[in-house]
């Protein structure tokens, strides 16, 4: 469900972009074949699959002409409609499976009202039952896909259908973790996708007309409208936006479309867990992944598969060996239409399990370029390495006079630093005015401060040093107003100059404490403040690199933009705007540091 060039994290700006964004998967053409070489495929056309409610759902159904037996059922259940899938849903029928591609309530040819993420649980757990009883149908049922398609899975997953054999959830979107927000900060992609996904057309160029969404995205923040407004503004009042931002925490209402403890601990089929370095739905994927850790027994645990690859977020699916300016090696280019059919089989036909996934976890290791197996997700870093921030003379406000990042304690005394944020200010803006193709190479936000923002480096390493794993930053730091958006962003910086983006996190100061109830701050207060969602990476970092940590409060159009006076920030307009001054603190009584997670 993310953009293909970002996450939740808007890379080229360098800030959360918050929630996982949910994208149209444009699948790459599979390998060519003769005919003579592939089994020929049937398929069934406006195949209708009855609800429990009456409605039904359409699908296209594909499967092998020569079938001497009934055969095991895959499915994706999508509101891309089901055409965006057919290369897939050929290549599963063309290696021995009947493949439906199910249009959800409501889009393409489904009967019904689309409302995202509300009707995917009871609906997913009447197509697998309704599949199960078709005469070319054994009985076993899959299901296949990302993004809104690896959520479906969880959410039928969750209905515990009698004849669900396995699920794939790749990229999995987490409502209330990682779309529609991230940490309680919403998009402006939001209202971009549910106008892709309005009414039962697909919307394409719509949704790829760049220059239509960034002219109205600059709109509402060149003109300080409340966020609320973003749909008036973009001229969709169709969707649940509104319904949307009367729930700016994970609350109940997110609650509810997500597994419960109880339905973790029920779960017995195996999963296999795909996500990516740069996938925006890993928060959601890991959320889902860890849950089921905590929550399943120790039965279900062992026969669910993790994959981390060097991905963004259609690379969980098709994997890339370039994007964003970077390149990985020719290992990280799994054929995982193949691994999908390996497991299929294992799971499903007994077949042999996957020679790919020795252990419960695989995990790719950039700049070593290797592939790496744990049993254990959570003990894959060997030990924590602490960073100190501090500067001299409490100056690090860029690139060129920045502060440090070391494994001494700063002394008594150190002198903090000090930015200002003012919500009134769209000079950013000009930053964005033109798409940016090598966005995890770009330094353009890191060297365009402005005042609104820290910087800190490390030495350099003096040996190469692997980082696997969600590093960890604690701030003590002050406001002068009673709220604000913080967002943090660590980079690797090559002996060459070159900037590489590792991870990010976003953090709004009223939730410090917790993202489920808020506290404004006191003015003045000297307050620990945590970043602990960083994405999970893993990357060996060169001798002679540097470490680059920003500190900034985002200011961007592609956010949600908190005025900093401590209302409800959709409804906050620039006529309510505070200047935030943040004072960051690193002295003996306060010493705010970076965590790393070292590899093995």
């Amino acid at each position: 469900m993310a953009r293909g060039k970002s996450s939740f994290i808007t890379r080229a700006p360098a800030v959360v972009s918050c929630g996982a964004a949910l994208l149209l998967l444009v699948v790459s053409p599979l390998t060519a074949a003769s005919p003579e070489e592939l089994p020929a495929v049937e398929m069934l056309w406006g195949v209708r699959i009855p609800m429990r409610d009456g409605v039904h759902l359409n699908a296209t159904v594909f499967k092998p002409r020569a079938m001497p037996k009934p055969l095991p059922v895959v499915f994706t259940l999508t509101p891309y409609i089901a055409d965006t899938y057919q290369d897939r849903a050929l290549y599963f029928a063309q290696h021995g499976y009947v493949f439906a591609l199910v249009d959800v309530r409501g889009r393409g040819n489904s009967e019904g009202r689309f409302t995202p993420f509300a009707q995917e649980a009871h609906d997913g757990h009447d197509v697998v039952e309704w599949l199960a009883r078709q005469p070319w149908a054994n009985g076993k049922v899959a299901m296949w896909g990302g993004s809104y398609a690896g959520y479906d899975q969880w959410a039928t997953a969750k209905e515990l259908p009698p004849h669900l054999a396995t699920i794939v959830p790749a990229a999995s979107a987490h409502p209330g973790v990682d779309f529609p927000f991230f940490k309680n900060v919403y998009s402006s992609y939001v209202m971009q996708w549910l106008t892709f996904t309005s009414g039962v057309t697909p919307n394409v160029k719509l949704f790829g007309l760049s220059p239509f969404w960034a002219e109205r995205f600059r709109a509402l923040y060149r003109e300080h409208r409340p966020y609320r407004e973003l749909e008036e503004t973009i001229g969709n009042a169709s969707t649940v936006f509104q319904d949307w931002l009367r729930h700016p925490t994970p609350d109940a209402y997110w609650d509810a479309m997500a597994p419960t403890p109880e339905q973790y601990a029920k779960l017995k089929l195996p999963i296999l867990t795909i996500t990516g370095h740069y996938d925006g739905d890993q928060p959601g994927a890991l959320t889902y992944y860890r849950r089921h850790m905590r929550h399943g027994t120790k039965a279900a645990r062992d026969r669910h598969y993790l994959i981390m690859g060097p991905w963004d977020h259609p690379g969980t699916r098709t994997p890339q060996k370039s994007f964003g300016g970077l390149t990985f090696g020719d290992a990280s280019v799994l054929d995982l239409n193949d691994l999908h059919r390996q497991w299929y089989d294992w799971t499903m036909k007994d077949g042999k399990r996957p020679e790919f996934l020795k252990t419960r976890v695989a995990y790719y290791v950039a700049g070593a370029e290797e592939w790496k197996r744990a049993d254990d997700f959570e003990e894959i870093a060997k030990e924590r390495r602490t960073l100190y921030l501090d500067s001299p003379g409490g100056r690090a406000g860029d690139v060129f006079q920045s502060g440090s990042l070391g494994p001494e304690k700063p002394a008594a005394g150190s002198p903090p630093d000090r930015y200002v944020y003012d919500p009134l200010d769209t000079r950013p803006a000009e930053l964005e005015m033109e798409d940016v193709e090598a966005y995890y190479i770009d330094q353009r936000w890191a060297l365009n401060l402005g005042g609104n923002g820290l910087v800190y480096h490390s030495a350099p390493f003096a040996e190469a040093t692997e980082i696997s794993g969600q590093p960890k930053l604690e701030l003590w730091m002050a406001l002068d107003v009673p709220d604000t958006d913080f967002a943090v962003s660590l980079y690797e910086i090559e002996p060459t100059g070159r900037s590489i983006s590792l991870a990010d996190d976003i953090l709004r100061a009223r939730y410090r404490e917790s993202q489920r109830e808020e506290k404004l701050v006191t003015p003045g207060a000297v307050e620990r403040y945590t970043f602990d969602s960083f994405f999970w990476f893993s990357r060996r970092i060169g001798k002679g690199s540097r470490l680059r940590l920003v500190v900034r409060s985002p200011n961007t159009i592609q956010l949600q933009k908190n005025y900093n006076a401590g209302g409800v920030v959709a409804e906050e307009s620039g006529k309510d705007a505070r200047t935030a001054h943040v004072t960051l603190y690193h002295d003996a009584e306060h010493p705010s540091f970076l965590e790393l997670p070292i590899g093995r």
